[in-house]
């Protein structure tokens, strides 16, 4: 069977080793006799599995004992309002950087909760450029500083992260958490769908800083509590047990090829070759986002008319590139060049590009 040439934005590709572990124990895990989402989520069996993969997550990401980290439901649209929920409390301000929909989004969702403001938007320019912020001071009033780490649909990516005083700094990291090293302790919390970098749609994973949970008012519904889940090990109702089995190995999996440094490299390596050959091309392709704002996970580009876009996606999907047509609000083209995503596959891509301009 041959792999497709898997650019989709999410669900994404996953690594092909670890579809082929998952396959070896489907019928039976750990001798069980069941396939793993077969099992109680109450078993010694299960438990296990669940302790590794928040273990494996503290080792790759260094995450200290200061931060609990919990496996929720709803994916990250769900936390756009669980934060407010959780954090914004009356006389208090949700603050907010816009640099794409999805912090658009998160914005939306806590106006419906509290008091909101943005502190810069990139929204002018059509999200072309992250915000140039180095030192944040917030206010009295504060109640955190919300950002989105990277823009799917628009291809730009946070490369330092704001140090903020007088509240936590929150980030959504769905599209870029694992691709190299952060450092957690700068953030008070951050949230990720699972669907790109950590395994497959249906877990998102929560690290709070401890002193942050249990600030909910008490009206609060018991399953968007933070404390609810940080109190239980995040197994107050059935967990996703299939998915956070798959995110396990995934994480086994990127620990065995040495860590986030070595993914970091990886990731900038893909990068450079779909960048190279849209600078090379003399605007036959034109990426979406500044260069110094540029994703090392969603490469966007357009091409220079709606008739050249549209020949190139069926080229490339007869040649077995899938998921390459950008978002509407962008147009052209978007190549998602997760960590799962082989070199291989970007070399692949970067050739058809190279022999579509020449033919074209």
């Amino acid at each position: 069977m041959k792999r497709a040439y898997n650019f989709n934005a999410g669900p994404a590709a996953l690594p092909l080793e670890v579809l082929k572990k998952a396959q070896e124990e489907w019928l039976d895990f750990n001798g069980t006799g069941m396939n793993v989402m077969e099992l109680s989520h109450r078993s010694k069996d299960y438990e296990a599995v669940h302790n590794k993969a928040i273990a494996l997550l503290r080792k790759l990401l260094s995450i200290s004992d200061d931060y609990e980290i919990l496996f929720l439901q709803g994916g990250a649209s769900t936390q756009f309002s669980m934060i407010p929920m959780n954090l914004l409390n009356k006389d208090k301000v949700g603050h907010y950087v816009l640099t794409g929909s999805w912090s658009e989004k998160a914005l939306k969702e806590a106006k419906k909760v509290g008091q909101t403001a943005v502190l810069a938007s990139g929204k002018e320019n059509n999200y072309q450029t992250i915000p140039t912020l180095d030192k944040i001071e917030l206010q009295d009033d504060a109640a955190y500083l919300h950002i989105t780490s990277n823009n799917t649909i628009f291809g730009t990516q946070w490369k330092t992260f704001p140090e903020v005083s007088g509240a936590p700094l929150i980030a959504d990291m769905s599209s870029d958490i694992l691709c190299k090293p952060i450092d957690v302790n700068k953030f008070g919390l951050i949230y990720a769908g699972a669907q790109k970098n950590l395994g497959p749609s249906g877990v998102t994973v929560v690290i709070i800083r401890k002193d942050l949970i249990g600030q909910a008012p008490e009206a609060i519904p018991t399953m968007l509590d933070y404390k609810t889940h940080s109190g239980n090990n995040s197994l107050y109702n059935t967990p996703p047990t299939l998915a956070i089995y798959l995110l396990s190995l995934v994480l086994e999996h990127v620990d065995s090829l040495g860590g986030l440094s070595v993914m970091e490299k990886m990731n900038e390596e893909k990068a450079n070759v779909l960048y190279d050959v849209i600078d090379g091309s003399n605007g036959f392709y034109k990426g979406h986002a500044t260069p110094d704002s540029r994703s090392t996970m969603n490469v966007t580009f357009t091409l220079q008319s709606d008739e050249a876009t549209a020949a190139f996606l069926a080229q490339a999907k007869e040649l077995g590139f899938i998921g390459l047509a950008g978002h509407r609000s962008v147009g052209g083209c978007r190549a998602s060049i997760y960590n799962a995503v082989p070199l291989e596959h970007v070399q692949k891509l970067a050739e058809f590009m190279k022999s579509f301009q020449s033919s074209y």
